[in-house]
């Protein structure tokens, strides 16, 4: 059974990671862990836990996110939150829940003493316009490059090794929330399939493939931490191929719909 976290001793002890997949699918994250293609997501997640995102889109997901409403479970919707923005009338905090007085999670931690890291990657976080810096503002240390933005092919080898050395480099008297929009899954991904060819879910898994083969990196960092590393390791929304007529998201299908999830405490 799964456990019952007490966010609020979590985050009174441990060390935070966030992951968001950009654009994973969840049939395509199980088949591949299934498959033996993501063996490193498979040493941390186990299984895969389907749920319900709260948007179909990462602008309208992520300001969910950090406001304490994370994918919802599918069978379980009315679980208790692991984190969650005070306000009247919820029906998802419990004792358990980290109830914090701002709106967002990451100031919230701040003024805990966190020492709060996000690597950006689609482009939302590439703090080129307004609209691209309201998530990277909410952070104490915010990075991005056109290197780590899905139009590059090897932007997961310059997120992971970057989110590994701010890892290494982050104080050590502080506690640590380390958040990664990992770009490389969403639109185009083509370029990950090996030969010439449209997005399609050949890629999507390609790419997820690439992605596996970089966390070690940032795997080893963590664990040089002195605290242990509470998880959280999901998609924002999945992606259409042809589905009833769809392709891309910002649709309302189950394919955009269900996202992959798990938490937990990352392994030594």
């Amino acid at each position: 059974m799964k456990p019952t976290w007490d966010m609020n001793a979590i985050v009174a002890s441990h060390d935070l990671l966030w992951v968001v997949l950009d654009s994973l699918r969840y049939d395509v994250a199980c088949a591949a862990l299934a498959a033996g293609e993501t063996p490193n997501l498979a040493r941390i997640v186990g299984t895969w836990e389907p749920r319900h995102t709260p948007a179909t889109f990462t602008w309208a997901a992520h300001h969910a996110f950090f406001s304490g409403f994370l994918p919802t479970p599918v069978k379980n919707p009315r679980a208790p939150r692991l984190f969650a923005a005070r306000f009247a009338g919820s029906q998802s905090t419990a004792e358990s829940t980290f109830v914090f007085d701002d709106a967002y999670l990451i100031p919230a931690l701040r003024q805990r003493g966190f020492h709060t890291v996000c690597i950006g990657g689609v482009g939302f976080f590439n703090k080129r316009t307004p609209i691209g810096c309201v998530f990277p503002g909410l952070f104490e240390e915010s990075h991005w490059s056109p290197e780590m933005g899905p139009e590059s092919r090897t932007c997961a080898e310059h997120q992971f090794p970057l989110a590994a050395e701010r890892t290494r480099l982050a104080p050590t008297d502080r506690p640590l929330f380390l958040f990664l929009n990992v770009a490389a899954i969403h639109p185009p991904n083509r370029h990950y399939r090996g030969t010439p060819g449209p997005d399609d879910l050949g890629s999507h898994r390609a790419a997820l493939r690439n992605v596996d083969a970089q966390l070690p990196v940032l795997h080893a960092a963590l664990a040089t931490r002195q605290r242990p590393t509470f998880f959280v390791l999901c998609s924002d929304h999945g992606t259409a191929y042809g589905e009833s007529g769809y392709t891309g998201h910002r649709v309302a299908h189950d394919v955009v719909w269900t996202v992959p999830y798990a938490e937990g405490i990352l392994p030594r």
